[in-house]
């Protein structure tokens, strides 16, 4: 249970921060967990339930969920992007994609015939690989094995946090005792020992009473297909629809969802740069403007592109979505400027560099809006050291002072760091 409510509010958080977008992650997750307690009885978790198996409904369940993730994903792709008809699309998403990883430096760099393929793959792991599930037990194994291959791909070519590893555990799903059964020791009194001998015992008729705890796991099954059956008739419009929407849900109880990622693919990638000055005056000449370095997003040219899957570094995730559009759309950035302004200490652990540690805070912090490119391996700027090459568009949003900020904040009701009245700086 505080699984499920720490994925609640997870998923809060991000449409409180960015709306729904980029909340399908959080979606997902909640109804894995959901769907995870039906796998076995409380009064069971220590001991293996004997003549109770795993209920085939729990197991469609998570068949279910697979499918509708891989569709969803793969029929708002083709209903999206032209470049995903045109199989374009994998020349820019490498570049472009929420956190890039080394590997992604080097793939972007593929031959088009490569980026070409890789995109009819993905179409045939999306569009028809899912109707595998339904074409018998060696078509729905071949099913989960195709599937966690290619999200062991997903995780070697980017950094999409554990939204890949997540989406292998309904996978699981397709593979039956038989299949599974290496991973298992089969001495005597093992659990897979004991799991032959129920079956044997099975085989041979030897079937004892139903017990009450028995009966009551089959009613609570039984109530689960019902539920999740009436709760995917939208679900199931929605994947017929020209005007297909992913990543949303049509109920409050958020446990049968519509998914889908990359609908659209972004051409170019834009990057939101804060920077800070000790100088009195912004606008002055000689104002040094020192940039802040998040853990793991494109800042620094010179720093090579982090490996962190499974991990997921959450600032940075958003700070991708704020690129898209202006600080009015996002007004979070402004909280976090006027964190940095008051060198706030928990603002900061979200950071890999505050280039006014030790020292007083900034009197100005700013947004400088950049485009990143990156560099040709073997080339000049590679030579240099860069991974990327940048060009400044413009300002993001303009310098601010912290106490410029302070009916900003209340207005919104954030709290707000006092200034120090011996000063007039943050203490």
């Amino acid at each position: 249970m505080v699984f499920l409510v720490h994925a609640a509010q997870l998923l809060e958080l991000d449409k409180m921060q960015a709306g729904n977008t980029g909340a399908g992650w959080e979606s997902q997750l909640l109804e894995t967990g959901f769907l995870g307690v039906f796998l076995c009885p409380l009064w069971t978790l220590s001991r293996l339930p004997r003549h109770t198996p795993t209920s085939r409904i729990v197991l469609w369940g998570f068949r279910w969920l697979i499918f509708r993730i891989m569709l969803g994903a793969g029929l708002i792709k083709i209903r999206g992007d032209r470049c995903w008809r045109d199989l374009t699309c994998m020349d820019f998403h490498y570049e472009t994609q929420p956190v890039p990883n080394p590997m992604a430096y080097y793939l972007h760099r593929s031959p088009w015939w490569f980026h070409r393929f890789e995109t009819f793959s993905n179409h045939f792991l999306e569009l028809l690989v899912p109707f595998f599930l339904f074409l018998g037990r060696r078509m729905c194994i071949l099913h989960g094995v195709l599937q966690i291959l290619f999200q062991v791909v997903l995780v070697i070519s980017g950094n999409l946090s554990f939204l890949n590893w997540l989406t292998m555990v309904p996978s699981l799903a397709c593979f039956d005792d038989a299949t599974l059964g290496f991973l298992f020791p089969s001495g005597p009194g093992s659990l897979k020992d004991q799991v032959l001998r129920m079956q044997r015992e099975e085989t041979q008729g030897h079937r004892p009473m139903p017990t009450y705890g028995c009966v009551v796991r089959r009613m609570v099954n039984l109530s689960l297909g019902i539920l999740v059956t009436w709760l995917s008739v939208p679900v199931i419009i929605n994947l017929l629809s020209s005007q297909q929407v992913m990543n949303v849900s049509f109920n409050p109880l958020r446990i049968v969802n519509t998914y889908g990622a990359f609908g659209s693919i972004t051409k170019e990638r834009t990057e939101v740069i804060l920077q800070g000055t000790a100088s009195p005056n912004a606008s002055a000449p000689n104002a040094v403007w020192e940039d802040y370095e998040f853990k793991c997003k494109p800042g620094d040219p010179s720093r090579r592109p982090c490996l962190i899957s499974p991990y997921h570094y959450r600032l940075d995730w958003l700070m991708w979505f704020a690129a898209f559009q202006t600080y009015e759309h996002h007004e979070w950035i402004i909280h976090l400027a006027g964190k940095l302004l008051a060198n706030d200490p928990e603002a900061l652990s979200l950071l890999r560099l505050n280039p006014f540690a030790g020292r007083a805070p900034p009197r100005w912090v700013r947004g400088e809006h950049y485009r990143y490119k990156f560099s040709q391996p073997g080339g000049k700027h590679a030579a240099e050291g860069r991974w990327w090459v940048r060009r400044r568009i413009g300002p993001y949003f303009p310098p601010l002072r912290l106490e410029d900020l302070r009916g900003y904040f209340r207005s919104r009701e954030w709290p707000y760091v006092e200034t120090n009245a011996d000063t007039g700086r943050a203490p």
